[in-house]
């Protein structure tokens, strides 16, 4: 059995940052594609951030591009999103997900995977 725990989201200021953790156990990260996806009130779910295990290729929405970075830590077997320059309209619940079978590519946003965190809400508000 796949779990998958985020956490790092809370509250900030407009342009703060946060780094937001996914530590997963049954199944080992560095063999497998993984993202970050999130998902407003009233708002449809977004991918954000796409992480491949082959070559550490990355995928980002238009939305978040050049502020944040998904990144692997195969030691910890966990995957980062770091945050910087927040905007208000990143307020949302952030998700990891994975499973065996998913994969990375441009629309790595329209597919959902099989294993899912339990979410950790982040605000930026002034």
């Amino acid at each position: 059995q796949v779990q998958l725990v985020e956490s790092g989201g809370g509250w900030v200021q407009p342009g703060g940052s946060l780094r937001l953790s996914c530590a997963a156990s049954g199944a080992t990260l560095a063999y497998i594609d993984a993202a970050w996806f999130r998902q407003a009130p009233g708002k449809e779910r977004e991918g954000v951030a796409c992480l491949k295990n082959v070559d550490d290729e990355t995928y980002y929405s238009d939305s978040v591009k050049g502020r944040f970075t998904v990144s692997r830590d195969t030691a910890k077997n966990t995957i980062y999103l770091q945050m910087n320059n927040l905007k208000p309209e990143d307020t949302a619940v952030y998700y990891c997900a994975t499973d065996r079978l998913f994969y990375c590519s441009d629309s790595f946003s329209q597919r959902s995977p099989h294993y899912w965190g339990q979410g950790t809400q982040v605000t930026v508000s002034s």
